[in-house]
C-alpha cells in the first residue's frame, strides 16, 4: 500500500467514524445507524454468538437516546409486547419460590431476557422503512454460510471448530443451529420467487429459486438436524395454504413427497442422523439414551414434575435439580441422564412456571401470528419466523435458546415493527410518519 493510499483510507475511515459520531445531532442519522446496527446482528447471527452480544450492546446505546418515552410507554400495552414483557417477569419472579441455588436460578433467567428487546424492535422499526435491510443482510449471511458448509463437506479439516468438535459439512456454530437458518431462508425466499414469477421477472425468480434450491440440497445432501427436516414440510403447507390455489398446493404436496424420498435414499456426507424408530428400539429395549429416546424419558418426567406442581411451576432454574432427584436410587441409561433442558418449550415453561408461564408463552405466540395476517414479503417472513418456532419448539426449547431464540426475537421485533408501521412506509430519510407524529405529540403543551 502507498503513503497516498495509506492517507485515503485513513481519511474514509476517519470520515465515517465522524459521520457516525455526527448522528448525534441528526436525528434521521440516529435512525439510520441503529438500522445498520440491527442489519449488523442479523449478519453476525449465523457466525458468532459473542459477535451478536456486543452489536445488541451497541444497538441498545444507539437507541436509548431516541426513545420517546410516553410514546414507547404506550407501545408496551400492545398485545404483542406484553406478553413477552410478563414472561421475563414471571422468570424473574419464579426465583422467589425455586429451590435451585440462587446462582442456578440468575442464571436461567438469562434466556428470557432477550424477549425484553422485542418490544424494543418493535418501535423502532414501526418508524423506520429499513426493516427489509435487515433480512437482505441475514439471507447474504447465510449464503456465505452455505458457501463454507459445502467447502467444509469436502475439505472436513477447513472449520473453526476444535478437532474434537468437528462435525462434517459445519464451519462454526452446530449442525441444529446451521439447519434452522437454511430452512428459514429457502422457505422465505418462497414468497419473492412466486411474486417475481407473477411479475414475469423470470431471471431473478429463477436465481432465488435456485438460492433457495441449494439451500435445500445442503440439508438433503450434506447435513441437516431432524428437527428442520420434521418441521419444513409443514411450514411449506402454511404456505401453499396461504398463498397459492388448489393446484399449487397439490404441486408442492407433491414435491414434498418427491423431496422426502430424495433425503431417505440419498447418500449423505454425513452420516449424524440416524432413524428414530431404531433410536426408539434401543432406547425401549436397552435403556440407551439415544437422541429420540432421550426426549421420551425427559418428557415422561417432565410431565410427572409438572403434575406436582400444576399452577406455579417449581419456580426458575429448578429443572436440573428435578432430574437429579429422579435419576438417583440407582438407575442407569437413559433413566440417569440429568438435564437442565427437556428439549420442549411447552414443557420448560411448565415446570419453572406452571399453567400462568403457559398460558402467557402461548398468548405471546399468538399475537405474533394473529400480527402477520396481511400481504406481502415482511408479513410472509414473520409469520413464518412464528410458525418456524413454534413447531421446532416441539422438539427442543428453541426459545430460550441463544441461536434460534435470537433469530425469533430478530425476525418478529424487526417484520412486526415493519408492518405496525405502515409496511415501514415512512417520511422522508428513514423516519416514519408515525415518529414523525410522535414527534409531534411530544412537543404538544398539555391541556
Amino acid at each position: 500500500m502507498t503513503e497516498s493510499d495509506a492517507k485515503r483510507e485513513g481519511w474514509s475511515i476517519g470520515s465515517a467514524l465522524a459521520a457516525f459520531m455526527a448522528a448525534r445531532r441528526d436525528p434521521a442519522a440516529q435512525i439510520r445507524n441503529i438500522d445498520l446496527l440491527t442489519v449488523l446482528i442479523a449478519v453476525l447471527l449465523p457466525w458468532s454468538t459473542s459477535g451478536v452480544a456486543i452489536a445488541s450492546l451497541l444497538w441498545l446505546i444507539a437507541l436509548i437516546p431516541t426513545l420517546d418515552v410516553r410514546a414507547f410507554a404506550q407501545s408496551l400495552k400492545r398485545p404483542v409486547s406484553a406478553p413477552p414483557i410478563a414472561l421475563f417477569v414471571l422468570a424473574l419472579a419464579g426465583t422467589l419460590w425455586s429451590d435451585a441455588p440462587w446462582g442456578a436460578r440468575l442464571y436461567a433467567v438469562g434466556p428470557a431476557a432477550k424477549l425484553l428487546v422485542l418490544p424494543l424492535l418493535l418501535y423502532h422499526f414501526e418508524r423506520t422503512p429499513r426493516g427489509k435491510w435487515v433480512f437482505v443482510g441475514f439471507l447474504v449471511s447465510c449464503a456465505l454460510m452455505l458457501a463454507m458448509s459445502w467447502i467444509v463437506a469436502f475439505a472436513p479439516a477447513f472449520t473453526f471448530k476444535p478437532v474434537n468438535e468437528r462435525v462434517c459439512g459445519v464451519f462454526v456454530k452446530n449442525y441444529i443451529d446451521q439447519s434452522q437458518e437454511f430452512a428459514l431462508c429457502a422457505l422465505a425466499l418462497a414468497f419473492p420467487v412466486m411474486a417475481l414469477w407473477k411479475e414475469d421477472r423470470r431471471r431473478p425468480a429463477a436465481w432465488l429459486f435456485l438460492l433457495a434450491l441449494a439451500f435445500v440440497a445442503n440439508m438433503v445432501f450434506v447435513i441437516a438436524s431432524r428437527t428442520a427436516l420434521a418441521t419444513m414440510p409443514l411450514m411449506l403447507a402454511v404456505f401453499a395454504f396461504r398463498y397459492l390455489p388448489w393446484r399449487g398446493i397439490v404441486a408442492v404436496g407433491i414435491v414434498t413427497l418427491v423431496a422426502g424420498a430424495a433425503w431417505a435414499t440419498a447418500p449423505r456426507m454425513c452420516r449424524t442422523i440416524d432413524t428414530i424408530a431404531r433410536d426408539f428400539e434401543l432406547y425401549q429395549e436397552r435403556n440407551i439414551p439415544t437422541s429420540a429416546g432421550l426426549r421420551i424419558e425427559y418428557w415422561t418426567k417432565s410431565l410427572r414434575f409438572i403434575g406436582e406442581a400444576p399452577l406455579v411451576g417449581h419456580g426458575t432454574g429448578s429443572i436440573r435439580g428435578l432430574f437429579e432427584k429422579a435419576a438417583t436410587g440407582g438407575a442407569a441409561g437413559a433413566s440417569a441422564q440429568v438435564v437442565a433442558n427437556p428439549h420442549n418449550q411447552t414443557l420448560s415453561v411448565a415446570i419453572q412456571w406452571g399453567a400462568i408461564g403457559v398460558v402467557l408463552l402461548y398468548a405471546m405466540w399468538l399475537s405474533h401470528l394473529l400480527l402477520f395476517r396481511g400481504e406481502g414479503l415482511v408479513a410472509w417472513v414473520g409469520l413464518l419466523v412464528v410458525v418456524q418456532n413454534v413447531l421446532s419448539s416441539l422438539f427442543n426449547s428453541h426459545l430460550f435458546d441463544f441461536h434460534e431464540g435470537w433469530m425469533y426475537v430478530l425476525g418478529v421485533g424487526v417484520a412486526g415493527g415493519t408492518v405496525l408501521g405502515g409496511a415501514g412506509m415512512g417520511g422522508r430519510d428513514g423516519v416514519s410518519a408515525a415518529t414523525q407524529r410522535g414527534s409531534r405529540d411530544s412537543i404538544r403543551p398539555a391541556t
